[in-house]
């Protein structure tokens, strides 16, 4: 900057501070102006730049700093133009000190919030739970609370004491809907009465309630022989997977003050609606794990959630290889899973995304292809009916479905969501999409 004094074409005289003002500031050429002076010192003002009758094309605030720019450059005042040189930016620099170092720290503070959010994304894993209905997706979602959150606090444990008490409930109303379509009669001559009882109580207790005469009807009924038939075919109709595991808790689980462990939270159903994120940090990464619905109404509400994910975490029910859908009858489980994951594995929008395959409920099926032969669902199948051979087999089917192989890989494992011990590991994927 220099101080200058001289005339204008209109004879006036002007005195103040040279300075340069650039494109940047809406000019379509760079302008040189007068800026007024205010005790001697220079004072940018938004307002015409000089007392002499001097304008800009436009109304501008001066940035002092870009004097800095260039030592020296063409000056236009009116239709005359002149070479100034710029002169003593020490003073301007101390002038304009404290307005600078604002401006200073507010970038080095934005730069500083970039790289923090840049480093934190290079750490997150996005990952996308897709599978049917009652695969085990949510259940995975509170293990993973329990593993790496340090479990859910005594106030979000007693939320779930309505929930379980409402899974009860409609577990034995279940199996009386099953017996009658089923054709299977109660054991006790009292058995029709005590269903019709439960019924009533049904209709007029306070939902996610379990009063003392609800607590005692429903043991009695599950004491039942012919109760206990129709619990046998549950997979003839629909029927939660946590039924025998709480109807046989009742009598911790009717008590006053009950609170509800790990495993009862573990082992609530809540048809997921939408979707539920859970955030966890494992192995120096940061895990943002998203659960959608698995009904088919809900499978709608997953393409906002494709774009950015770093694996795909994909459940399918070993157990449900004799069930069929809740919302189609006609359907078996285990096809619907298999047709689902034909469609997720080979999308385009997945052709570069990892996919973590888990064939969960290992502990049921263990259970029941004692009983159940696979070739129910897979008429060709011939081998052992054992777990170890028809596990395998199964999980054969899933993976042949992958049409890219040898450029994109499977990584398989049969888990138990409900088990706190040993779930599953932790999938190893790495931060890229």
């Amino acid at each position: 900057m220099q101080k200058y004094t001289e005339r204008s074409d209109g004879g006036g005289e002007a005195c103040g501070w040279r300075a340069y003002v650039p494109e940047s500031r809406g000019f379509h050429t760079p302008t040189w102006g007068c800026i007024p002076l205010q005790r001697n010192r220079p004072r940018p003002l938004k307002q015409p730049l000089c007392s002499c009758g001097d304008t800009l094309e436009g109304r501008a605030m001066i940035d002092p700093w870009e004097v800095r720019e260039e030592g020296f450059s063409a000056a236009r005042t009116h239709n005359r133009v002149k070479i100034s040189f710029i002169e003593d930016l020490e003073l301007a620099e101390e002038e304009m000190g404290a307005g600078a170092s604002a401006e200073d720290k507010k970038s080095k503070e934005l730069e500083k919030q970039l790289q923090e959010d840049a480093d934190k994304d290079s750490k997150t894993v996005k990952l996308l739970l897709l599978g049917a209905g009652e695969s085990g997706k949510s259940t995975i979602v509170k293990q993973m609370k329990i593993l790496h959150q340090g479990g859910y606090t005594k106030e979000e444990q007693l939320e779930f004491r309505a929930v379980i008490y409402g899974n009860i409930l409609q577990s034995a109303l279940a199996i009386i809907r099953g017996m009658e379509m089923l054709d299977i009669g109660f054991g006790s001559s009292s058995g029709q009465e005590d269903a019709q009882k439960l019924q009533n109580l049904s209709d007029s207790i306070e939902e996610g309630t379990m009063p003392a005469e609800l607590a005692d009807v429903i043991q009695k009924l599950w004491a039942d022989s012919g109760v206990q038939s129709g619990f046998e075919r549950a997979a003839e109709y629909q029927l939660n997977d946590s039924a025998g595991y709480y109807l046989n808790e009742l009598d911790r689980i009717r008590k006053p003050d009950y609170m509800p462990t790990e495993q009862d939270v573990l082992r609530s159903r809540v048809k997921t609606t939408g979707i539920i994120e859970e955030q966890f940090s494992c192995k120096e990464l940061h895990f943002r794990m998203f659960d959608v619905g698995g009904q088919r109404s809900e499978r709608k509400k997953w393409i906002h959630c494709f774009e950015g994910v770093t694996c795909i975490i994909f459940c399918g029910a070993l157990s449900a290889y004799d069930m069929v859908l809740v919302e189609d009858d006609e359907v078996n489980r285990m096809h619907e899973s298999l047709h689902l994951f034909n469609s997720i594995c080979n999308h385009r929008f997945f052709a570069l995304t990892s996919i973590v395959l888990f064939l969960n409920k290992k502990d049921l099926f263990e259970e029941k292809i004692k009983k159940v032969h696979l070739s129910i669902c897979f008429p060709d199948y011939d081998g052992p009916n054992t777990y170890e051979d028809a596990s395998n087999y199964i999980k054969a089917q899933f993976e042949e479905l992958n049409m890219k192989k040898g450029v994109k890989e499977i990584y398989s494992h049969l888990t138990c969501a409900t088990d706190t011990k040993n779930p599953t590991d932790t999938p190893e994927v790495s931060n890229r999409p």
